[in-house]
Formats: C-alpha cells, structure tokens, sequence
C-alpha cells in the first residue's frame, strides 16, 4: 500500500485529532479549512485502521456540491497520491461519489434544500460498515431542523463494525451572523460533545500574496466585511442590498427564456466574472458562470468557449476597457459591447435589480451565490448608519448583474419617457 502525506496548517493539529460528535470550523475566507477538512477525510478513509468509516457529505443546495466539496476532496486525492489516484480511488461525477479501492470506504453527497432531498438523506445505505461521518459544507445556509435530519443518520453500535470508529459532524463556514442559531447552539455553550475552533487567513502558511494584498484592500473598504471573511469573527445581517434571490436548478436551455445575454466585468487581481443571464416573466436567470482571478483575456475566452458559453447573444461587458471588448469580439463575440457609464447609474442599476420578482441562481454558479450573500452597503462610522452606496469589494459578479440589465432597464426609461410625452401618467 502507498504510504501517503500531505501537508497540512499547524493551526489545525488539534481540530483533525478532534473525535468529538460535533466539531466546528468557523473561520475566515481563505483560511484553508475546507481543504484541511478534504485532505483529513481523504486520510482516514484511506487508512485500514478506519475501515468501514463513510461520510456524507451535505450542501444545502446539492448541486453546488460538484464545484466546491466535491473538488475539494478529489484534490485532495490527486494531492497526496499524485499519479496514483486512479488506483487508489474510485471518482464518479455522475451521480457524485468517492470510493476507496483498498478500504471500500465511501464518500456520498446529498442536498436538504426541500422534502424530497431530505427524504433522499434519510434513505442513505452504504456498501459496507456504517455512515459514520457527516461533512456539512457553508454550514450556516442550513436549518437547524436540516441538521437535526443528519444528525438522527449517525447511530447504532459501532464496536461490531469497527473499534476505531465513531459518530462525528463537522461544520466548516464563515461566521456571517451573530444572530445564527449554530452561535447559540454550540458556541454560546460549553458541552463536552462540542469542539469550536477558529481560523484565518492569517493563519493559512499556502496563502499567496496577492491574496493577502486583496484582503488588506477589504480591510479598509469594508471594515465590517474584513471582520466576519478576514478574521473570521461573528457577522451581523443588517445592510444587505439584495435578498430578493433563490438558488435552484432550472432548465438553462436558450429557448425557454424571453431574452438572454451574457454579462462581463473584467479583473485580473479582484475575480473576472462572466456570467449568462435569462429573463423571463420579470425575473432574472443566472444561468452560467465563469469566475476567475490572474487569467489573461484569451485565456478566460478559451475557459468560456470550453463552458459553452453563448456567442450568438449580446455581451454586456464593463466599457473601461475597450480593448478587452475588441479582443472577444474578434473570438466570434461579435455582440461584446461596452456598457454606457453615467453618473447615477449604478444605483439605478441597483434600484431595478431591487424591483426583480425573484432572481433565480443556478445552484452551479457558486461564487454568484457567495457574493450576493454579503453584498452590503456601506456604514457611516461616525453615525452607524448604511449609506446609499455599495462597498466595492467582491463585487465583480455582481457588476455583471448589474450590466446584464442595462438594455431591460434603459428600454423600459424609454418607454416612460414616452408615455410622459403623449400625457400618460
């Protein structure tokens, strides 16, 4: 058998030797939690000392499992066992799931969005031994009453299958609220089944510095921000600029929409984020997205082409820069536009983004998700209260919602205009 390594943050010796019921990871953006958590598991299902162990693995949206806990893990795999993955692991994508070739031990995800995922979890069986673990990733998007669901999966007698083995959930998350019920469930209290443990940034040795240099520019956009996704502290939920979303899987195929364009904000440093948009009945359809840092524009042009990302539909992208626009033109974008700028316009953006029924989040656009999450207004220090301003700070996909809607909402000025002209009101 390979004898297998991998590197690890110190900070979190005590949290991966951790056997309690409930070990939680609260910490900051970049803190290497979830990727601690991924290789911890990785090297225990691999190890016969733990043979019959199998973990869940939970999101509340099932589908934003593939492109976040999923290649967490499967990274972990290619990172400790190098070219010996495929003989070692068993990896499927359709439906996800990991399995040990040498232990047999098994890696399943799972949804609770609504009843019918729920009921799906309380249904699991494993080839061999016992569902031992549970992993809930962005713990803090789930119910108390989801978790209460997981945690009646973890029981029975375990000495029969294996002494080594016992029952635990881990938690990883930012701190977005201290209003959240997993704060007063397990951190407010002290009980002996409980382990709390906290990171950041700081403490991540793997972090580059570019990334630090973005987290010192949060720091002093978004001080409040900096606190909860830099130094990992408890958050508060007042200032948000949009709450009117949902996240779902829904049928993105160009026909069923009344219009569709793609929307860009360019980055190099901060995220360059593409992302295609359907309008229908009144609603918005983030459909696709394409969220990448330090890539060159032919570099994100071939990353588009690769995602099938539209050619024959507008692209709405940030006008600063024309030359980028030039550039995906001539790679068959032919309707790649800049977006007119003018005093204002990015609240009136804003304000007919407010006035959308619901706009619907593929649950495969993760960092859409993640930054509409936190998009807030920014506070007056002096009065404590939010002003008619957006912090500019991971807010690249959500510039490329707000120019995703610049033909809608000047069509629709126009058309009031209009009638004002011939004397309606």
């Amino acid at each position: 058998m390979k004898k297998t390594k991998a590197e690890f943050n110190a900070i979190f010796k005590e949290f991966n030797r951790c056997k309690k019921r409930y070990r939680l990871a609260k910490g900051s953006a970049g803190s290497g939690k979830s990727v601690n958590i991924a290789q911890d598991y990785i090297l225990k299902l691999g190890d016969m000392k733990y043979k019959g162990a199998n973990i869940l693995v939970v999101r509340k949206i099932e589908g934003s499992n593939k492109d976040s806990t999923y290649a967490e893990l499967t990274g972990a795999i290619f990172r400790i066992y190098g070219e010996l993955a495929y003989l070692y692991w068993d990896m499927k994508s359709n439906p996800l799931e990991i399995i040990n070739r040498v232990t047999g031990n098994q890696i399943i995800f799972r949804g609770v969005q609504d009843a019918r995922q729920r009921e799906k979890v309380k249904s699991i069986t494993v080839k061999q031994g016992k569902l031992t673990w549970i992993w809930i990733e962005e713990a803090t998007e789930l119910f108390e009453s989801d978790v209460d669901i997981l945690d009646d999966r973890l029981r029975g007698d375990l000495s029969g299958v294996n002494p080594d083995l016992y029952y635990q959930i881990t938690f990883s998350f930012n701190p977005v609220s201290a209003t959240h019920w997993i704060k007063a469930k397990y951190f407010d209290i002290e009980h002996p089944d409980v382990f709390t443990h906290q990171s950041t940034y700081l403490d991540n040795r793997f972090i580059d510095e570019a990334y630090h240099r973005r987290m010192l520019m949060r720091k002093e956009r978004d001080p409040d921000g900096y606190r909860v996704y830099g130094l990992g502290d408890w958050g508060e939920t007042g200032g948000l600029i949009l709450t009117n979303y949902k996240v779902e899987d829904f049928d993105i195929s160009y026909g069923r929409f009344n219009n569709m364009v793609n929307a860009q904000d360019f980055g190099f440093n901060h995220a360059n984020a593409l992302g295609e948009i359907g309008f229908k009945d009144g609603c918005m359809y983030v459909c696709r997205e394409l969220y990448v840092f330090e890539k060159d524009t032919g570099e994100i042009i071939e990353l588009a082409n690769r995602k099938g990302f539209r050619k024959n539909i507008p692209m709405h992208c940030d006008s600063a820069e024309p030359d980028r626009i030039k550039m995906w033109q001539s790679a068959g974008y032919r309707r790649a536009r800049g977006v007119k700028k003018e005093p204002g316009s990015v609240k009136a953006q804003i304000d007919y983004l407010k006035q959308i029924p619901t706009i619907y989040i593929h649950e495969s656009c993760v960092n859409t998700y993640k930054e509409i999450r936190q998009w807030k207004w920014k506070k007056d220090e002096k009065t404590n209260l939010y002003l008619d301003e957006p912090i500019e700070f991971m807010d690249d996909a959500m510039a490329m919602l707000r120019y995703s809607i610049e033909d809608i909402r000047r069509n629709s000025k126009a058309k009031v205009r209009s009638k004002a002209k011939l004397g309606f009101n």
